[in-house]
């Protein structure tokens, strides 16, 4: 079935979920984000990339450039009106579902989200805010309820409370996921068996990548 939205605005997967991500964290941003904080939050690599993206977005009319007085991107009137905001978000969710990034065991789920899939899951397991699905691999959450194959739901943020259980990345290189404790002088990894050992870093080696909202597990 066709999108309504790329109908409507002729745009691009990725200028649906750019502008999803928008709509959905619009009262989050006490300002309108960069290009730069953009990236980061939807999981671009390259900026360049993005802006061609945003271009697609304002030539649709849905927001506004960045400029010397304003650098954050703006959603204009017509996505911040209450019709329009609940019904393109609606309309980009129901037209692809919620982005199936790949495991947890393997590198960064945020990289490879240029090359991901769709999965159709309920509105009860997921937030109002970006989400994306990882499949587990390993057995470091069982005691959480949480198995080998289990599909978890994540909300796209970068911040998390204390013990939370959170998409990390270490490094820069290596993603896991475990309940996070964050203190001044380290940021520590805990995993829910109590057959292993919690994991300490210094703070600036971790970017937490998104915190656990839901679960679904096949018995097939």
């Amino acid at each position: 079935m066709e999108n309504v939205l790329q109908n409507n605005y002729n745009l691009t997967r990725k200028q649906q979920e750019i502008l999803n991500f928008l709509i959905t964290n619009k009262d989050n941003f006490i300002q309108a984000p960069t290009l730069n904080e953009l990236c980061v939050a939807i999981g671009l690599k390259s900026r360049g990339s993005l802006h061609k993206h945003i271009q697609g977005l304002i030539n649709a009319g849905l927001v506004e450039a960045p400029n010397r007085k304003q650098r954050g991107v703006r959603l204009t009137s017509l996505s911040l009106s209450t019709n329009s905001t609940s019904e393109l978000a609606k309309q980009v969710d129901e037209g692809y579902g919620t982005p199936f990034v790949g495991t947890i065991a393997a590198g960064s789920p945020i990289e490879a989200l240029e090359n991901k899939s769709y999965m159709h899951i309920p509105n009860e397991i997921k937030t109002e805010g970006s989400c994306y699905i990882l499949q587990v691999k390993g057995d470091s959450m069982i005691d959480e309820g949480i198995f080998n194959g289990d599909w978890v739901i994540i909300e796209q943020r970068s911040y998390a409370k204390n013990g939370e259980i959170v998409v990390a990345l270490v490094d820069k290189m290596d993603a896991t996921l475990k309940h996070i404790e964050q203190y001044p002088h380290e940021t520590v990894l805990i995993p829910a068996n109590k057959n292993m050992k919690a994991m300490h870093f210094q703070p600036q080696q971790i970017e937490i990548q998104g915190v656990l909202v839901g679960q679904m597990r096949s018995y097939k």
